[in-house]
């Protein structure tokens, strides 16, 4: 294979969707030699914060000498930015080698199975990257969970640490009701005799924690408040937060105080793509991934930090940029975060899920007809994300503000290099 026929075989196995059940991927594991049995994981599961804990918890971890490895998702312009070893993305050599591999293991894997009970795509990728994280030499991997816990492709890891960043009311379908049912669906991935990390959580969601800790003979570590720690390259309240959360996740994988020098410059160094990123000036353009109501209150929260430091002027007009994907809280997203702006575009990303700009503007119009003290602003829609964010940067002004958020989707098609390969949708 060539780097970009790897990325096409793994783009060919969406046509499978997204099947929960562990079965194929242990079959997956065996055919590889076991790899994800050749290094110590520490598994991130969650409905917000997950990449960035990740990665906080990685960056700890190799500036206490270990060699780390992360695997995460989704990716922003190449599959390769979810297996990452020492800070950095596989080269594209490695990357060919282990999805290779993979595919290799799928084919004899399919060999004895039904014609419909095809290897998918996350399965494909995650047993890739446990094969080139092992074949890496990688110490410790910071994995983080797709969706849920319990069935997940990446359940298949004998973790003695696992973390729970948050829990929201998300992907109901699959993972039930109630927050309660999603947080059990997750915790499923706790182990007999391990360390569950946790940071703040809502009584339910901390009542499940407690059970699942219980019933599993686990240590049970709340991190400490957010509010201690070294600054953060990385800004924004919730990214203060995760660092908590990773900082305790840290420490207790290595079961002793850790060296607050290196937990100060894995603060200062650490960078989350997609995550409050300033990528232009006059006007400040900020793309930023939060695709639930959880994640635009942190969004809304951050802002100000971001958009007007001490020093700054306040900008002069804010300008969004939103698009959602059709199972998600598209009403309660705009409803928290179409107060903070002047102006708003609707678009769509090139997942196939993404709502319609116009069901975004017809939901939007129902904000100020629901709440005549709220602020509706005036929107537009615009199809294409990159004509949206340029008409959102000419409306904004030189001393304006523009935010793309809604989708890790909508940042990732913005951020990826025209004629790259196609975006995942998944």
């Amino acid at each position: 294979m060539t780097f970009r026929e790897a990325e096409d075989y793994l783009l060919g196995l969406e046509l499978f969707g997204m099947r929960f059940g562990l079965d194929r991927m242990h079959a997956l594991m065996a055919e590889l030699g076991l790899p994800q049995r050749r290094f110590a994981p520490i598994h991130v599961v969650g409905s917000n914060g997950k990449s960035s804990t990740a990665r906080f918890t990685a960056a700890i971890l190799e500036r206490h000498g270990l060699r780390v490895g992360t695997y995460t998702s989704p990716h922003l312009r190449s599959f390769r930015e979810r297996i990452e070893v020492e800070g950095k993305p596989v080269s594209e050599e490695r990357f060919v080698s282990a999805v290779e591999r993979a595919a290799q293991a799928a084919r004899a894997v399919e060999r004895a199975r039904d014609p419909d009970d095809a290897v998918t795509q996350f399965e494909a990728l995650t047993a890739a990257a446990y094969y080139e994280l092992a074949a890496s030499g990688v110490e410790v991997a910071v994995v983080e969970a797709g969706l849920g816990g319990r069935h997940d492709a990446t359940n298949v890891i004998p973790s003695r640490v696992q973390v729970l960043t948050s829990v929201a009311l998300e992907h109901t379908r699959w993972l039930g009701p109630t927050v309660t049912d999603i947080a059990e669906e997750k915790l499923a991935v706790v182990r007999d005799g391990g360390v569950l990390v946790v940071g703040e959580l809502e009584p339910a969601v901390k009542g499940a924690a407690e059970r699942a800790a219980r019933e599993h003979s686990s240590r049970l570590v709340r991190a400490p408040a957010a509010a201690w720690g070294p600054p953060l390259r990385a800004p924004g309240e919730f990214q203060r937060q995760n660092f908590a959360l990773a900082t305790a996740a840290a420490e207790a994988f290595l079961d002793r105080p850790l060296d607050p020098d290196a937990v100060r410059r894995a603060a200062v160094e650490t960078r989350v793509p997609g995550r409050l990123e300033v990528v232009g000036e006059r006007p400040v353009t900020v793309y930023d991934g939060a695709h639930n109501p959880a994640g635009a209150w942190a969004l809304a929260a951050a802002l100000p930090e971001v958009l007007a430091p001490p020093g700054a002027a306040t900008p002069a007009q804010l300008v969004l940029v939103v698009a959602v994907l059709e199972d998600k809280d598209a009403q309660g997203m705009l409803d928290v975060l179409l107060p903070l702006a002047d102006r708003a575009i609707f678009t769509r990303c090139s997942n196939p899920r993404s709502l319609p700009p116009d069901t975004l503007g017809a939901l939007a119009g129902e904000l100020g007809r629901r709440d005549a003290g709220r602020r509706a602003p005036a929107g537009e829609v615009l199809h294409e994300p990159r004509a949206a964010v340029e008409r959102a940067r000419e409306l904004a002004g030189r001393d304006g503000a523009v935010v793309a958020t809604g989708s890790i989707y909508l940042i990732a098609d913005l951020l990826r290099d025209p004629g790259g390969a196609p975006a995942s949708a998944l």
